[in-house]
Formats: structure tokens, sequence, C-alpha cells
């Protein structure tokens, strides 16, 4: 979205009794296989209210308030890796990731390489492999830090997604990907879904992606949880693909009819049938924007005015905070948060 690519400030308060007792630190780790470096937000439960700072907000969206770079508090802790959606990154999850925190967990929001607003190339951005291993450098990361390494409960690391970044979170969870019925599926579905146009196009050539890779396991044995909110681009899955998903998953749909996406429709793309056991809940009204931040006032004259994706615009009915507090409910229920 353009509008949130030059406006994002990171202002700080100085009054110690704005204080809410979650943690923020911004850290750099290394992703050798991009040969670069990239942020991450790293939140968490602490005691100190000192230094309050609002994260992620500008004109469309609202920020979030922490303890810029406070101590984490005393305990054990479950450990939530979260993968953003194509185009989005931290900050645009900065809402849940601060709400994980909240009730109780160490939450680590990415920045993947060739996905974000900033960094964008759809033609590297949809091998899913890559992502996974964003995600196990992030966890590298976290589980070797002297701050948190000893504070987070091995029996609980749970790796959380949200549109392409629900995909990245089943993979890492044991999900395998299945290439010829993906790019099938993409061919059958370019009339009603316009990126399968540009994944099918020269530039991206998603079928000439070499289907060994696209269809090897990438599953890390220390994610015991995966948590997939509106997952995007399952398509053409097949029964034997989903055997080694930890059995400890979640899917989250959102909206129904015309409100659901056809690139995130967990039911129609099958892969809902495909899984057993499952836990799935599909919240309605609804629709995929519901999961972006909470939007301030002007936020939506003002994406219209850019002619931007209408992300503050909810179905008639819907209720974003609403939306949001059962989404964490449902996290914090599987995950034994208070």
């Amino acid at each position: 979205m353009k509008i949130f690519t030059n406006l994002l400030v990171f202002c700080i308060t100085a009054t110690a009794a704005m204080g809410d007792s979650i943690g923020l630190r911004i850290e750099k780790i290394a992703l050798p296989h991009h040969n670069i470096s990239v942020e991450i937000a790293i939140w968490y439960p602490t005691d100190e209210t000192e230094r309050t700072v609002i994260y992620a907000e500008n004109p469309v969206f609202r920020g979030v308030k922490s303890q810029r770079d406070a101590s984490l508090r005393d305990g054990s802790f479950p450990l939530v890796l979260i993968s953003h959606g194509n185009g989005g990154d931290d900050k645009t999850m900065a809402w849940l990731a601060s709400a994980i925190a909240r009730r109780g967990a160490i939450a680590v929001a990415l920045n993947h390489p060739n996905s974000t607003w900033r960094d964008y190339d759809m033609s590297k951005g949809i091998h899913h492999w890559t992502r996974v291993l964003d995600m196990q450098r992030a966890l590298d990361h976290v589980l070797a830090h002297p701050d948190f390494a000893s504070a987070v409960d091995m029996d609980r690391i749970m790796a959380l997604g949200f549109s392409y970044g629900g995909w990245t979170a089943l993979s890492i969870g044991g999900l395998r990907g299945n290439h010829f019925g993906f790019v099938s599926a993409c061919e059958r579905l370019k009339d009603v879904s316009p990126i399968c146009d540009q994944l099918l196009s020269q530039h991206i050539n998603v079928q000439g992606v070499d289907p060994k890779v696209w269809n090897d396991t990438y599953k890390d044995k220390r994610i015991t949880h995966v948590f997939a909110i509106d997952p995007a681009l399952v398509w053409g899955l097949i029964p034997t693909d989903t055997p080694a998903l930890t059995e400890n998953r979640i899917l989250i749909g959102l909206g129904d009819k015309a409100d659901r996406l056809v690139d995130t429709d967990f039911d129609a793309s099958e892969l809902a049938q495909n899984l057993t056991p499952k836990t799935m809940y599909r919240l309605v009204p609804a629709t995929h924007f519901s999961a972006m931040p909470l939007c301030k006032p002007q936020g939506a004259a003002i994406l219209a005015a850019e002619k931007d994706d209408p992300v503050c615009t909810d179905p008639v009915g819907a209720d974003r905070s609403k939306i949001h507090k059962t989404i964490i409910d449902h996290l914090a229920q599987t995950l034994d948060l208070k």
C-alpha cells in the first residue's frame, strides 16, 4: 500500500503513566540465503513503564504503545513467530504482536525480503521456502539471545502468518507444496484471480519453478503450533501433502460469499477438506483486510484519494476491533495464555 510507505512514524512520549507493560526491541538478523540483513520486531511482557513509544502509526493506521528496549519480565513464555503477507511488514502485524505480548507471550514479527512494501519482487517473494528460512533464522536468533533464550517455553513455539504469511506458517509447520496442483489451479482461476495473471506471466513464471524445490518439505520440528489467518494461495493441495503438518493447527477464514477472497478461500481450494483433524474458524462479517491494523477516521478517505486498496473498508456489520479480539482469543486459547 502506497500510503504508509512514506508516512510511517515512530514517536516517543515522556509520560511514564502511559506504560502498558509491553516491551519492544527492533533488532537485525542476517539472512545468508538472501545475502542481506533485515529488521525484526520482538514484543514481550515487561514490568517497566519508563519510556513509552508509539510504533507503526501513520495517517491511516493507529499505532501501538510499548516500552522501547525494556527488560523482559521474569518467567517462562511461549514464542510466536509472525509472518506478514505480500506487501506487508512487521508494522502491519504490530497490532497482533503487541496483543500476543500483552497476553503473556514473546512475539517476533519478521520483515521478509522481496515481500514488503519497500522491497517487493513477486518473482522471488512467491518462493515460499525462502520465507520459511527467514522464520528459522529469526527463531535461531531468539533462542540464542542472552535476554530471551532461557525464557522461551520450548513446548509452545508457534508459527503464525497472515495471507501469504499464513502459507509460510503452514509450510514451516509441515505442509508440503504441490507445484502441479498450484499451477493448474492458477490457470483455472486466472479470470477471477488477478494475481494469477501475474504469477503466470513471463516475469514471475511460477510454472517454471523447479517442482522439486516447490514440493520439498520445510518442516521445522521446533514448531509445535501453527496459526494461519486467511492463508493465501493454498491451491492445488491433495491429502498426501498434509500429513506432516503439526496437529496443533488453527486456520482462520475471513468473510464469506462476495467478501471472501478467492486467493484465500481454503474451503474452495479444498485445503479444509484435506486436513484431518482440523480446527477452523470462519469470521463473518469480515474481509481479508479485517486482519490489518485499526484505521483512523480519515484512513479510508486517504486510501481512496491514493487509489489504493480499500484496506480500511470492512463489510456492513463488521467490527474490526471485535474481529481482532476474536483472533487473539483463539490464539490465546491454543497456547494457554491468560
